[in-house]
């Protein structure tokens, strides 16, 4: 099953006279299930990708589909709302509510996608305990290290059990042990409850986890494989 397909997309920034193509015509399909990483140099085009993918943009030509539903035409709020229950991000610099505990800040999609109570402190708790960070749910992130800040992250991530996660260099701001923590537990994820990663990364602690790596150059896909499971 297709979880995102793209087809002959461009991206071309402008700014003045000056054009920059991010992207030039490049197609791909991401299957239900898979662990799959971007990579490629500075300027390659990834970022950008996962942006498009993400629907945080819109291409200058060709179509975006995501869970089926064409994004290309879409407006920012309905762009918004297909985010809201069917993508999840992780980010580099964790991007947790800084006022907010490890609890809360899982908990606060579940409260914006208007789930009871009950719900979200079920849901929450479930997350939390799968990040082994339960001990941790009711400390602030500055309170936690790096690597629990970005596990608190991927709890968010999936809390309104979204088909699709992308994480934009996850593990850039952690240490090797806690890179690899943080990639064990989301390789656990992927395979326990099906959920589908994609990541843009330089760094080879994700890509070794990666079943499929799409490397990218000047906006083209150079390559496509799938590499042995980890």
């Amino acid at each position: 099953m297709e979880v995102a397909k793209l087809t002959d997309v461009t991206r071309v920034y402008k700014i003045g006279e000056v054009e920059t193509r991010a992207l030039n015509g490049v197609s791909m399909t991401i299957g239900d299930g898979e662990f799959t990483s971007l990579v490629g140099p500075s300027g390659s085009g990834k970022t950008t990708l996962l942006q498009l993918i993400g629907c945080l943009d819109q291409p200058t030509s060709g179509k975006v589909m995501i869970d089926g539903k064409e994004t290309t035409h879409l407006s920012r709020n309905q762009r918004a709302d297909l985010r809201k229950g069917t993508i999840g991000f992780v980010f580099q610099f964790f991007a947790l509510i800084p006022t907010l505990t490890a609890y809360e800040n899982v908990e606060m999609p579940l409260l914006l996608n208007g789930k009871s109570p009950a719900e979200r402190k079920q849901r929450a708790m479930e997350l939390l305990e799968a990040v082994a960070m339960t001990d941790r749910a009711h400390h602030r992130p500055d309170q936690l290290s790096g690597g629990q800040q970005q596990r608190v992250a991927v709890a968010r991530a999936l809390a309104t059990d979204p088909k699709l996660i992308l994480a934009d260099e996850p593990t850039a701001n952690l240490d090797t042990e806690n890179g690899e923590q943080v990639m064990e537990i989301m390789k656990r994820l992927n395979k326990e409850i099906g959920a589908t990663f994609v990541f843009a990364t330089h760094d080879p602690r994700v890509i070794k986890y990666a079943t499929r790596v799409v490397t990218l150059r000047d906006g083209i896909i150079e390559k496509d494989n799938h590499a042995p499971a980890k």
